[in-house]
């Protein structure tokens, strides 16, 4: 066994492991755009829509894991987004939002990757869980900010509220908390690996989300 690996924190390996994936999510054309104020609320809108799947896809799954000895401790209802999203989603885009509502290609996927760890690998659910709400509670503050300032939404208010945790007091405080679980997962070092390797998976089909949003939302030359 490499002692190394032993010593280093599991949140540690997560996070260093995915870090390059999480610069590309992050530094994508289309969130660079949305996030710059170069696209409309259209977009922003479009993007609330893919979130809503993947959420469905996370919570759904949710409740069949609460026992389980793995993804158990991580399922957390003040963390549950799905009900916020539909909330957003019918401020902008009115009471019936739900009509002629897809996903793309790369969110359908996306979506469906999530639910088949839910319903087969709890270890993996954990990855798609992390990659979530951990960059929810953090760099997802940026986007609420910059949507209530480009598109004039009330602060913390219907449109932005998949972005506001109102049974999370202390964001910080909580994401030691969710790491220190993460330290604790039961699994040996083989698992942790898999557990590593579907983050990185998490990351590139969030990315591809992000790609096929560019796609659809090209900036004029």
């Amino acid at each position: 066994m490499d002692a190394t690996a032993t010593a280093t924190p599991f949140s540690t390996l997560i996070r260093t492991a995915s870090h390059e994936q999480h610069i590309e999510a992050e530094t994508s054309t289309f969130m660079s755009d949305l996030l710059g104020g170069r696209l409309g609320v259209d977009a922003y809108t479009r993007y609330t829509e893919q979130l809503w799947f993947v959420y469905r896809a996370l919570e759904d799954g949710a409740g069949a894991l609460r026992e389980d000895a793995v993804a158990g401790p991580f399922i957390q209802p003040e963390l549950m987004r799905t009900a916020e999203l539909e909330r957003d989603l019918a401020h902008l885009r009115g009471a019936d939002w739900r009509e002629g509502l897809e996903p793309l290609p790369a969110t359908a996927a996306y979506a469906e990757r999530v639910a088949e760890c839910a319903r087969s690998w709890p270890a993996g659910y954990i990855a798609h869980h992390y990659t979530r709400y951990l960059g929810d509670l953090s760099g997802g503050q940026i986007i609420r900010d910059k949507a209530e300032r480009t598109w004039g939404f009330e602060r913390k208010g219907d449109g932005v509220r998949f972005y506001v945790f109102e049974g999370i007091s202390n964001p910080a405080s909580f994401k030691r908390g969710y790491r220190e679980l993460l330290d604790a997962v039961d699994a040996d070092d083989l698992e942790k690996q898999r557990i590593v390797d579907e983050c990185k998976r998490a990351f590139a089909l969030n990315t591809a989300v992000f790609r096929e949003l560019g796609e659809a939302f090209p900036l004029s030359a």
